[in-house]
């Protein structure tokens, strides 16, 4: 599972000209599942995202994560974080998991995070063509690997 996280001051994500996911400050993240992911990997995404320590404390330091400033969450599936566009000028997308897998490792994710406290997740609609307004803060923008690669 590969995840894009940024520190957000807001964001949004429209279908079809309709807000279907709003947030206020707190984190935008991209998500993308491999065919090999499973619920160990969610669970770890969850817990390391979640605890991230990117947010200022009262010195201006990034001591705090979005659990500490009781901060809001998007999330957005990206099927695109698994392309491979080292041969060729047309990305392969062989290492992303098929739609029934990663839909139901995303919806699982999102529900992860709604257990472990973040009171407001919002998401977009899996599979649509989606717009997504990203007001990055900092700028500040993590990738993250269940696997660990990166």
């Amino acid at each position: 599972m590969r995840a894009v996280v940024q520190r957000v001051t807001q964001s949004k994500v429209t279908v079809d000209g309709k807000i279907t996911g709003k947030i206020g400050a707190g984190l935008m993240v991209l998500l993308g599942v491999a065919p090999q992911d499973t619920s160990g990997d969610v669970d770890y995404m969850a817990e390391k995202i979640l605890n991230l320590r990117i947010f200022q404390d009262e010195e201006g330091k990034m001591n705090k994560s979005l659990l500490d400033i009781d901060g809001e969450l998007l999330v957005v599936s990206q099927f695109t974080l698994y392309g491979d566009c080292r041969k060729g000028r047309r990305p392969s997308f062989t290492n992303a998991a098929p739609p029934d897998h990663a839909n139901k490792l995303y919806e699982e994710f999102i529900e992860k995070c709604k257990s472990m406290g973040v009171k407001n997740v919002q998401s977009g609609v899996f599979g649509a063509h989606m717009h997504v307004s990203i007001e990055n803060d900092g700028p500040v923008t993590l990738l993250i690997d269940s696997e660990k690669q990166f």
